[in-house]
């Protein structure tokens, strides 16, 4: 598969933000975090694991990006569509880009927004931020959530890399009788599997997540211990593995040996809710209608459990705007990724978890994962 994008893809994105800014009077937009970063530079880099260093892009409402960055980034960024590279030596204890990143704002007008609603945030020093804004004509603002509504959307070429993702997990996923049956311990479990996915092609695998108890689990976010799988045991894995700066993000559950009836029925009921909720997948259904949707197969319409929500949108982040809440209103639109989560109770305390990842089309929704089989598949016990 073709590595990155084509120039003229990151133009139309620039185009799209400068045509909400002008709309919304805002002058430049300023840009922190990876995501929104590469989201208009196609700038993909670890680097960002590390916190010692800020990194800075700017949109202007009429003008290409400016890319104000530590001097260690300008090759690579060099390598990207943008011309306009503005570097600082970092880290520098008393200036770290604030000046060269103030002198830049102050160039392109007094109306500066960042992202600043649900799930953003800002990835430089708090102290930092309040000298930038003590140096501009006027504090910096919102962007009127236009990150959001631009990311919100993929184009086919994101999509495209999310179905790939979303194939190399599932190539993992048919290997797991490879790794798995009673006697395993759970931690050598999680190492096998994200070997399995670099193996199948992933680049990364920065979440694994998952369980293994009897009849189901109770917990589907704590790191792995070393207890053996044994017969009865429910596993599930639930990866957010990386093909090319994007994310999938569904799990699969497998029985060890034999389990009871109604961890069966459970499961053909969980999976049974994400096709109800794939069925109405389609412009102009709302988040909350997809919650509805499966809630009353697995709640029977007790409005969901304490996990918050039954899915969320998807991309270059492993979560994205919106959620399947109840009081989530957003509309469906052609190109939204989102996962379908159902999760269903069991007993008190135990329950199961179902993931699988979608796209939104004109006349309905497509399969990005291939959705699970009803029955759970076995694993040796």
């Amino acid at each position: 598969m073709k590595q990155g994008f084509e120039t003229s893809e990151f133009q139309a994105r620039v185009k799209r933000a400068q045509s909400q800014m002008s709309q919304h009077g805002l002058d430049a937009i300023l840009l922190t975090t990876e995501p929104d970063v590469r989201y208009f530079t196609g700038y993909l880099t670890r680097f960002w694991e590390s916190p010692c260093r800020p990194w800075f892009l700017v949109i202007p409402v009429s003008r290409g990006p400016i890319a104000v960055i530590p001097s260690i980034g300008a090759v690579l960024m060099a390598r990207s569509w943008i011309t306009d590279i503005r570097t600082w030596r970092a880290p520098d204890l008393t200036d770290d880009g604030v000046s060269l990143l103030a002198d830049t704002l102050r160039s392109l007008g007094p109306h500066i927004g960042t992202p600043s609603g649900i799930q953003s945030h800002l990835r430089m020093p708090l102290t930092d931020f309040e000298r930038l804004n003590a140096s501009l004509q006027n504090p910096i603002g919102s962007d009127e959530g236009i990150l959001q509504n631009l990311r919100l959307v993929k184009s086919e070429a994101e999509i495209d890399k999310i179905r790939n993702a979303c194939r190399i997990a599932g190539r993992a996923f048919d290997r797991v009788p490879e790794i798995a049956e009673a006697g395993v311990p759970l931690e050598r479990v999680y190492r096998d599997f994200q070997r399995l996915c670099l193996d199948e092609g992933a680049d990364w695998v920065p979440y694994l997540a998952g369980a293994a108890a009897p009849g189901g689990y109770g917990d589907v976010i704590s790191p792995a211990d070393d207890r053996p799988l044994s017969n009865g045991d429910v596993l599930m894995l639930d990866t957010g593995l990386v093909s090319d700066g994007y994310f999938c993000d569904y799990d699969r559950n497998f029985a060890v040996g034999s389990v009871p009836a109604k961890v069966d029925d459970a499961h053909a009921k969980m999976i049974e809710a994400t096709y109800a909720a794939f069925e109405i997948s389609r412009p102009g259904t709302t988040a909350a209608d997809l919650f509805y949707a499966m809630d009353r197969i697995v709640s029977n319409g007790s409005i969901g459990s304490d996990a918050g929500r039954y899915g969320h949108g998807l991309g270059m982040n492993l979560t994205e705007w919106p959620s399947l809440i109840p009081t989530d209103n957003t509309v469906l639109v052609p190109g939204m990724v989102i996962t379908l989560e159902p999760g269903i109770e069991i007993s008190p305390g135990v329950a199961l978890v179902a993931e699988e990842n979608i796209v939104i089309r004109d006349d309905g929704a497509e399969w990005l994962s291939t959705p699970a089989n009803p029955k759970m598949p076995r694993l040796k016990g």
